[in-house]
């Protein structure tokens, strides 16, 4: 054993987990991992704050796989994920490090995959369950006892969950769980909210906190570059040109913009696929399978749908549309560099972002230093680099093989080798521009000009002013206006869910909430209304400020 595999073994894991750690090359415990297993395995509550990317599942999976009892055929582990992909990927992480552990079940529960199989799962004795708190309610209004034998809980990416607004859920699972046991918290950050459940439902949690932004970001290239907004999807196919990369995850902000750019890739002939919330579960799944086994090389992807994705072929990251927030950033080019590895993450900047960009930097604690477009020579470059590289190995017996048939090919059309050669070089290449001419007609990149972003504001002052006509008012409610819309990726269970984490009120007192394009409208109580908004000052969803006041219609 390395002396790395022996800083694991004297943490006082389970011989059976410390065997499956070497089988997967774990080498040396990360700092969240160092500090979290003595506590999980000591037995006591725990809060740990620590980014994507620093190795927490590994921080509560090993210790809790160590103090599991194989011969119990019952739950004994819950973690709770606030998406299915990083409930699928815990669920794959504890079944590879209990793979030496005869007997141990682990059985994943989510929504949008039949009920059925994970029903037979849990009945056959799985003692750890992976579940989104959402599908977990499903199962518990069909068996309300189903969690008693359950002794430790782990809330994972805890901001998460509640920003995807699932405080309700956890509190119908809290009630389901017993009082006795132990409860380990992970969160990338400690707003009000998560530290209102810490009080409520730890004992005496120790605090294990990580400083990763810039650890995460360490061995990652960073790099931006400025583009007006219509002109990103020509900057990407242009970048692709250049960057030698084996995987790829390109991440925008809407749906819409997944399929488009994921169209506009394929269209070139990369190997894309666009990945969001509407897509069903199992094409997602064969989705990432497919970018782990090299059929994907690009998925496009909006931050949501990409959680929990950990794909070591991930080379590179591409910010086309600018993050929300800088945890958001950090979570994102996490998706790359992973174990050690090195990746490059790259951010699209248009003019009005530069002051998130200098927001990003001052969080991370990195400069993201400025590089430019490659230019037309650039691209002609990398596609003649390309083009050899296909041709080397097919040089040295080609004459011999093909030498005849050259020959042939001369006489039969009356032309040159050289005519030949090129005129087959234009099918290969399947009429790529390899001359300088062609590239820069091809790929103009011409500066758009101010006044576009000008017109963008003014569409946006238009969606301002949008005169659908709001749903009259119910008795004793007033409507308020937050400057939160589609735009901002926000859905009304993110309002939803923020307001009664934040504003302490029962879920009925909470009326229609209209999501609009460029803001959204809400229905609260009239009766201490001032009181409320001022509760809500400082509330924040999906990494920006609510801004919630009473809407006039005038």
């Amino acid at each position: 054993m390395t002396q790395e595999t022996g800083g694991f073994a004297a943490l006082g894991l389970h011989p059976a987990v410390l065997s499956a750690i070497s089988a997967v090359g774990y080498e040396e415990p990360s700092p969240i991992q160092a500090q979290s297993i003595p506590v999980i395995l000591g037995g006591h509550d725990m809060i740990g704050q620590a980014q994507t990317g620093t190795g927490k599942t590994a921080a509560f999976a090993l210790p809790l796989l160590s103090r599991l009892d194989p011969s119990r055929r019952e739950p004994q582990v819950l973690i709770l994920a606030p998406t299915r992909e990083l409930a699928l990927q815990v669920a794959t992480a504890f079944e590879t490090y209990s793979k030496q552990m005869p007997g141990v079940g682990v059985v994943a529960v989510y929504g949008g995959a039949p009920m059925g199989p994970q029903l037979k799962a849990l009945r056959q004795g799985a003692q750890i369950l992976v579940a989104t708190p959402g599908r977990l309610c499903d199962h518990l209004r069909r068996d309300e006892k189903m969690l008693s034998t359950v002794q430790h809980l782990v809330l994972d990416e805890a901001d998460e969950m509640l920003k995807l607004g699932f405080m309700d859920d956890l509190e119908v699972i809290f009630q389901a769980l017993p009082e006795e046991r132990q409860t380990v918290l992970f969160s990338a950050t400690l707003p009000h909210s998560i530290r209102a459940i810490a009080e409520k439902h730890l004992r005496n949690p120790q605090h294990v906190k990580i400083a990763a932004k810039t650890q995460t970001v360490a061995r990652i290239e960073q790099a931006h570059l400025m583009v007006h907004a219509d002109q990103k999807t020509a900057a990407v196919l242009r970048l692709l040109e250049v960057e030698e990369f084996d995987a790829l995850i390109a991440f925008v902000r809407t749906k819409q913009a997944t399929l488009d750019l994921a169209s506009a890739l394929e269209a070139k002939g990369y190997k894309a696929a666009a990945l969001n919330g509407d897509i069903a579960q199992n094409q997602r799944e064969r989705v990432i399978d497919s970018l782990k086994d090299g059929r994907l090389d690009i998925v496009v992807a909006t931050d949501v749908a990409a959680r929990g994705i950990d794909v070591p072929r991930i080379t590179h990251v591409f910010n086309v549309d600018m993050p929300y927030d800088p945890e958001s950033y950090v979570h994102r080019i996490g998706r790359t560099g992973r174990a050690g590895r090195d990746g490059r993450a790259l951010l699209l900047v248009t003019p009005r972002e530069r002051r998130m960009l200098q927001v990003i930097e001052r969080v991370t604690g990195q400069k993201v230093a400025e590089v430019r477009l490659p230019n037309a020579q650039q691209v002609l470059d990398a596609r003649i680099k390309k083009l050899t590289a296909s041709l080397v190995p097919l040089v040295a017996d080609a004459e011999e093989t093909h030498g005849e048939l050259l020959d042939r090919l001369i006489s039969d059309i009356g032309c040159s080798p050289r005519a030949l050669a090129a005129a087959l070089l234009r099918k290969a290449t399947h009429g790529q521009a390899l001359n300088l001419a062609e590239v820069e007609r091809e790929q103009p990149l011409v500066p758009s000009a101010a006044p576009r972003e000008r017109s963008e504001r003014s569409g946006e002052r238009g969606e301002y002013r949008e005169r659908r006509a709001p749903m009259p008012l119910a008795e004793g409610r007033a409507r308020c206006r937050t400057s939160l819309g589609a735009r901002d990726g926000i859905a009304a269970k993110n309002l939803l869910g923020a307001i009664l984490n934040e504003g302490g009120l029962a879920r009925e007192a909470i009326g229609r909430i209209q999501i609009r394009e460029t803001f959204s409208l809400i229905e609260l109580p009239e009766e201490g209304l001032d009181r409320l908004l001022g509760k809500l000052k400082d509330t924040r969803v999906a990494g920006k400020q609510l801004k919630l006041r009473r809407y006039r219609e005038d």
